[in-house]
Parts: structure tokens; C-alpha cells; sequence
């Protein structure tokens, strides 16, 4: 399906582009910590709305 060049380009490309990602995240960590504070618990609001359409779809069937 896949050559053994593209596997190869493949899995550098993970590995490379993981790096740049924690490079930057760890670079701008300060940044986020005070613009973005507070925003875990939008996060789990939003999968607390998910889980209870998934419930009452279940509930419902």
C-alpha cells in the first residue's frame, strides 16, 4: 500500500513535527497559563453535554 520511502517520510514527519508542537507549547506555557486560565472547565462542560446527548440517545433507543 504504502512504499518503505513513504513509511520512512511518514514516521520522521510524526517525529519532527511532535517536537516543533512540545517546543512551542513549552515556549509559550506562561502565555497560556494566564490568557486560558479557566478554560478546563469549559472543556469538561462541553464533554458533560456530549456524554448527555450520548445517554439519552441510549436511554431513548
Amino acid at each position: 500500500m504504502f512504499s518503505k520511502g513513504q513509511i520512512i517520510f511518514g514516521i520522521i514527519f510524526f517525529i519532527v513535527f511532535s517536537i516543533i508542537i512540545g517546543y512551542t507549547y513549552r515556549k509559550d506555557l506562561k502565555l497560556h497559563q494566564r490568557f486560558y486560565k479557566g478554560s478546563f472547565w469549559v472543556l469538561l462542560a462541553f464533554v458533560g453535554f456530549i456524554a448527555c446527548i450520548a445517554a439519552i440517545k441510549f436511554l431513548f433507543k
